[in-house]
Order: structure tokens, then C-alpha cells, then sequence
């Protein structure tokens, strides 16, 4: 069993992900969809703090006042199963300064779990193999195992079945309407209307790294013919983006720029929308400081 010495305080950037690619391309016998989809962190990022003392008990608290500090929270989750993985105990808590919109197709909350993952594993002097924390991962939500590998990665599956992808070139503007997608409800919606024309993966492998922003596809886009992210995506071109896409089940768009100056200059054309200038980000989760008390 392991166990912890006094007290420790990990400081940790809960890097965004972008689905570069996403379709669906089937749905398994318990109801989970079937994916195949390109994610790529990115330089936006939540603040994790979590400090481990001696001890047993969890809590968590959050700057956002809509987020669940309970076990309806991921990062909640990814603590326990963490604990009852490595057989050990501890007073754990966790606060997450937030700057990733939720109910953006972001991957905020999947973020903050691995973020805990990563930083109790660091605490504990790293009991557990890099597998045993995707699998945990995995238990805690579908795209934690990315968000814990980070950088570039084709995802099969629920997107657990994760290898390597060319990286792309570029920067991204992220553009967030006031609305929200709720990814049940998406993926609802599509099992209601699936497509009978899907995405080219094999296309946008070959554009990389420069000419994907053409090839990009989000299968959930068709289903919000209704709201703004056809105007949004088309918004964005027009003001210089090589290309634009939904990310996720939405609502957050972004748009490809060759130079971050000119999406700077975009970001202002959105007013009353979230918007962020961030680049490609190698790693998913980075411990940026550590202090043994």
C-alpha cells in the first residue's frame, strides 16, 4: 500500500482538446457509439490544484459556481478510483480554477479528472503503470485517456483505443456561442437522424500536417442546421481561416490561421461568444509546480 508524508501541493494545466476529425461509425450492443476521431490538446487550459495530506476523504471545490463538487464531478471520481487502485488513503482535495467553457466540446471536466490522475499518481511516487491510469481513465469518462496522453491521437472506440497522428500545423480560434450542447442530447439527435454520408478519414490523414483544415468534418455539425455554428464556421473562414469545424458534440467552433496575429484580430468579431487564440499542445496534462510541506 502506498502512503504519503506530509503534505503535498500539486499545480497542474488541464489542457483543452479539439476534435480535429469526428464520425461515428457505429454504436455498440450496450448503447456506447462507436467513434473515430482525431483530438488534439491545445494550450487553453483549467488550473488544478490538489493537495494530498495524511489522512482519508475527498473534497473538491471550483471557482464556477454551476460545477458539481461531489461525485457527480469527474475529478471526484478519478480520485477515488485512483485511491482504490493504488490501495492507499489520503486526504485529497482538489480545486479547479476554471478558463475551458463546459458544455463546449472541450473536454473540460474530462481534463480536471486526468489532471487528479496524473497529479495523485506523481504524489504517491507513481504506483501505477501508464496503462493502469488509462484504464482508469477510461472508467471515469471517454475522453479522459486522451485528455491524460495528450498531444495528437487518432481515437477508435468510445476513444479509448488510442494511437499516434501526425501533429498538426496552425493556430486555432475558438469560438463558443452563449448556447450549449449537451452531448446526450446529441447523440440523441443523431440516432434519430443518422447520416448516410460520413467524413473521409484517409483524406484528412494525407493533408496533414498543412492542408487539413479543408478536410476536417464533425459529424454532429448537420444536427444544428437550426442554431449558429453554420454561421459561426462560416464567419470564421471569411475572416481568414483556412478552414472551421465543430468541435465535439459543440457548441464550440474554432478556425484554422496560418498566424496567431491575424485569429487575434478575428476574436474581436464575435462579440457575446467565448473566444480564445491557443496552439497545438503536446502533452494533455502538465504538473507545473510541486511543494513537499
Amino acid at each position: 500500500m502506498s502512503s504519503i508524508s506530509g503534505i503535498q501541493i500539486l499545480k497542474a494545466r488541464a489542457n483543452a482538446k479539439l476534435n480535429l476529425y469526428l464520425d461515428i461509425t457505429g454504436r455498440r450492443a450496450d448503447g456506447y457509439h462507436l467513434l473515430e476521431t482525431v483530438m488534439q490538446s491545445v494550450s487553453l487550459a483549467d488550473e488544478v490544484t490538489v493537495v494530498v495530506s495524511a489522512g482519508r476523504g475527498i473534497s473538491l471545490s471550483c471557482d464556477r459556481g454551476d460545477v458539481p463538487t461531489d461525485g457527480r464531478n469527474t475529478a471526484y471520481r478519478a480520485a477515488e478510483l485512483f485511491m482504490q487502485a493504488a490501495g492507499t488513503s489520503a486526504t485529497v482535495c482538489v480545486d479547479i480554477e476554471k478558463h475551458i467553457p463546459s458544455g463546449a466540446g472541450m473536454g473540460g471536466g474530462s481534463a480536471d479528472a486526468a489532471a487528479v490522475l496524473r497529479a495523485l499518481d506523481v504524489a504517491f511516487g507513481e504506483p501505477l503503470t501508464e496503462r493502469q491510469l488509462l484504464d482508469i481513465a477510461a472508467q471515469v469518462g471517454a475522453d479522459v485517456p486522451f485528455c491524460l496522453a495528450g498531444g495528437t491521437r487518432l481515437c477508435r472506440g468510445i476513444g479509448e483505443e488510442m494511437s499516434e497522428f501526425p501533429a498538426p500545423q496552425g493556430v486555432f480560434l475558438v469560438v463558443k456561442p452563449e448556447f450549449s450542447c449537451p452531448t446526450g442530447e446529441a447523440y440523441r439527435s443523431y440516432d434519430e437522424s443518422p447520416l448516410a454520408v460520413h467524413g473521409g478519414l484517409a483524406a484528412f490523414r494525407a493533408a496533414m500536417p498543412g492542408n487539413y483544415a479543408a478536410e476536417m468534418y464533425n459529424v454532429f455539425q448537420k444536427l444544428y442546421a437550426d442554431q449558429c455554428i453554420e454561421s459561426v464556421c462560416g464567419r470564421l473562414t471569411e475572416l481568414g481561416a483556412r478552414g472551421a469545424s465543430l468541435t465535439g458534440s459543440g457548441s464550440a467552433c474554432f478556425g484554422v490561421f496560418d498566424e496567431r496575429a491575424a485569429a487575434e484580430r478575428a476574436s474581436g468579431e464575435f462579440p457575446g461568444c467565448f473566444t480564445a487564440v491557443c496552439s497545438a499542445a503536446e502533452q494533455g496534462i502538465f504538473i507545473s509546480e510541486r511543494e513537499v510541506l
